[in-house]
This record gives structure tokens, C-alpha cells and sequence, in this order.
């Protein structure tokens, strides 16, 4: 079984997801870094500059890598944060069926939830993370996404208040039967 986190831009997928890899002995596996090292070190920035800023190519190439994790067992699966979206032919976001249903394949899905308004905050001070979408801020971006969080997860862990290391404790505490 694979432990899939999921979250929005700043819940800290990839800091738990280390942390987890470190306390459980299992490999981590990020799916931007390897969209990233499949496309030849580009940045997400650059291939979706490559595409000419449409989120559609990317979007594809997400569901391919998780189909190739969900052929996995036994690892950490840091997902990008729309992981749970794909796109329409106007460019709008819908639920991934197909995403969600290949990371639940041999996975549990948990869902780092977090305030919107405070991880707003803390992602726009970031300049290295590439425009979503330029019609939309980011907190209408991140509200519109939070029914597709809430029907993709198995397990919602609540991360306000708490250090990454809490929150890793607490993904072990509550997988412990599946870990041992």
C-alpha cells in the first residue's frame, strides 16, 4: 500500500513526505520531480512555457506518472497540488477521475488541509512557483479546488497548528497496522 499525499500549494507535501520516507524506511516519490527528470530537467515553469502557457500538456503528463506509481507499493507519493484537477477545453478545472482513481489503486489518499487564506499568503511571497491560471487569484483558485480535495481524500488530517514533524507522526500513528 502507498501512502498518496495531497494538498494545496504550501500545506508541505514534500516536507511531510520526506519526513515520512525517513520514519517509515520507504522511498518517496514526487510526481512534478519526476515530470521534471522525464522532461529533461525543464522546470514545470519551462514545459508549461513550452506549451504556451496551456496547463492541458502538463496535466497529461501527471496522469501518466501516476499511472506508473500506482504500479508501485510501498512508497510515499508527494503530489503536485493538482493532482486532483484536469482541465476542459476552455482551460477549466474539473475533478480527475482518472488521476484519483489510478492513486487509489494501491494507495490511501491523505489530504493535508490547510486555511486558504494563510496558504495564500505564504505561496505568493514564492516566485518560483508558475501562474496557475492568470484570470483567477490564487485564493479563488485554491476554494474552487477544495470539494475536489475533499472528495479524493480517504483520510483529511487538519495541518493548522502543527509542525511538519507532528504531522508526519500522526500520518505513522494512523498507518501503523499497514506500516508494520
Amino acid at each position: 500500500m502507498n501512502i498518496v499525499i495531497i494538498g494545496m500549494r504550501g500545506a508541505g507535501k514534500s516536507n511531510v513526505s520526506r519526513r515520512l520516507a525517513v520514519l517509515t524506511k520507504r522511498p518517496v516519490f514526487s510526481t512534478d520531480d519526476m515530470i521534471v527528470y522525464e522532461n529533461k530537467g525543464k522546470s514545470i515553469d519551462d514545459i508549461i512555457a513550452d506549451n504556451k502557457g496551456d496547463w492541458h500538456a502538463f496535466r497529461n503528463m501527471e496522469h501518466d506518472t501516476v499511472k506508473k506509481i500506482a504500479n508501485m507499493d510501498g512508497v510515499i507519493v508527494d503530489c503536485g497540488g493538482g493532482v486532483i484537477v484536469d482541465l476542459d477545453g476552455q482551460g477549466k478545472e474539473f475533478y480527475s477521475k482518472r488521476k484519483v482513481n489510478a492513486l487509489k489503486k494501491n494507495g490511501t489518499v491523505v489530504w493535508l488541509k490547510g486555511d486558504i487564506k494563510r496558504l495564500v499568503d505564504k505561496v505568493e511571497k514564492k516566485a518560483d512557483r508558475p501562474t496557475l491560471d492568470s484570470r483567477t487569484s490564487t485564493e479563488e483558485l485554491m476554494n474552487r479546488r477544495l470539494p475536489f480535495y475533499e472528495k479524493a481524500a480517504d483520510v483529511v488530517i487538519d495541518i493548522e497548528g502543527k509542525k511538519r514533524p507532528e504531522i508526519a507522526e500522526e500520518i505513522v500513528t494512523m498507518f501503523k497496522e499497514e506500516l508494520a
